[in-house]
């Protein structure tokens, strides 16, 4: 939990701002609700923030608030991403992905035209790969796990857990924050969580 998440105290100490304040943004929708976890502590129940992203996105809102209205940020923050359709020449011009991911991509799915969830999968399998992560075959195995299980999870908010054991490649859809105990032998490449890349990519195609 300390590593990942931060408390809602720590959050008002270390970015200046007032519970006010971020009660605000959040009903404006500038801080995603779900962002906001009841947790258990000493002292009875605390409310939690994943640590990374709320801190970068309360210092984006503060850059930019007094320049752009607070309605107009949210719609930057939330953009209606689930229109967007993009050709092949329009996805490549945006560069979000290398030409070679984007090769890949279209060879496993057929496609020439991207919709967001085509858009966000390419994201996370470039990150990977480009890591050196995952191989192509497991990039396969990746695709077809979210094409398969993301609309099962509201909002989208899910992991993807990958895993290997014994040179076998396993993937895993799961909702956050959850404890995860690997069997003996297994090794966890990596969790990804889906929400992050989500909010990455709306900078990217607004």
């Amino acid at each position: 939990m300390e590593d990942e998440y931060i408390s809602k105290k720590e959050l008002l100490e270390l970015t200046g701002i007032s519970y006010g304040q971020l009660y605000r943004w959040k009903r404006k929708g500038l801080i995603p609700e779900e962002w906001f976890i009841k947790k258990s502590s000493y002292t009875g129940q605390e409310t939690f923030l994943p640590r990374n992203k709320v801190l970068a996105r309360v210092e984006k809102i503060k850059d930019m608030k007094d320049d752009i209205p607070l309605d107009d940020i949210a719609d930057v923050f939330s953009p209606d991403l689930y229109k967007i359709c993009l050709n092949v020449d329009e996805f490549t011009k945006r560069n979000i992905v290398s030409p070679q991911t984007l090769a890949f991509y279209r060879q496993i799915r057929c496609i020439t035209q991207f919709e967001f969830n085509d858009i966000l999968f390419a994201y996370i399998l470039d990150n990977l790969l480009v890591k050196g992560d995952i191989s192509l075959d497991e990039g396969i195995i990746l695709l077809e796990t979210l094409h398969e299980g993301f609309a099962n999870f509201k909002d989208g908010l899910c992991e993807a857990v990958l895993i290997r054991k014994l040179g076998v490649f396993v993937c895993l859809l799961i909702s956050p924050p959850n404890n995860l105990r690997l069997e003996k032998g297994g090794k966890l490449i990596c969790r990804v969580n889906v929400a992050t890349f989500t909010e990455e990519l709306k900078l990217k195609l607004i």
